[in-house]
């Protein structure tokens, strides 16, 4: 059976290598827009089904996983940082304090769709300004959830991780391997 991952993300090809290595990422372009009366702990859930279903449309005959990664802090949903500015608001706020990187995760395949969601505590030591202008010069932050890479230089930031570290990257391998056996998809 074709496994099909709707993702563009490198981080996330490279960790499900880690359950498989017979897969095809694909860019899906999904709605990414959340209406208010979505809670920002189901936001990544939410979306990865959406990435999913989209997914399984163009690939009705393969087996389809849709992940989306969210930021959580304060009951808000910190994404992508647009400019530099939005960036150092971001790693402020979670200067010195802990947040939740919640990853959905959603399967399909024919008839059969199963969604779940894996939070993960990450814990960011007190940055000064100039701990942050010097990450946002790395370039780093700008394609992240939260405005940081824990897998890269953005490790330098936090002291303490609660939960499944790939998550915070951005595939909770363990989360999905299981989901996959279900699916009758093992390791190889």
């Amino acid at each position: 059976m074709d496994i099909i991952l709707a993702s563009a993300s490198p981080r996330r090809r490279e960790l499900l290598k880690l359950i498989t290595k017979n897969f095809t990422a694909v860019a899906i372009d999904a709605d990414e827009s959340l209406d208010d009366n979505i809670s920002a702990e189901d936001a990544a859930a939410v979306l990865s089904k959406r990435k999913a279903q989209a997914a399984a449309e163009m690939y009705p005959d393969s087996l389809v996983i849709g992940c989306d990664t969210t930021v959580v802090i304060d009951g808000k949903v910190l994404g992508k940082p647009h400019d530099p500015q939005q960036c150092r608001e971001f790693l402020r706020l979670l200067s010195g304090r802990q947040h939740q990187v919640i990853t959905g995760y959603t399967v399909i395949c024919g008839d059969k769709c199963v969604t779940g969601k894996e939070v993960t505590d990450v814990s960011f030591r007190t940055l000064s300004d100039e701990d942050i202008d010097w990450y946002i010069s790395t370039g780093e932050p700008f394609d992240k959830a939260g405005g940081y890479g824990i897998q890269g230089k953005g490790a330098l930031l936090s002291d303490g991780i609660r939960g499944d570290f790939y998550n915070v990257v951005g595939l909770p391998v363990s989360a999905l391997y299981q989901v996959l056996k279900t699916f009758n998809i093992q390791e190889d």
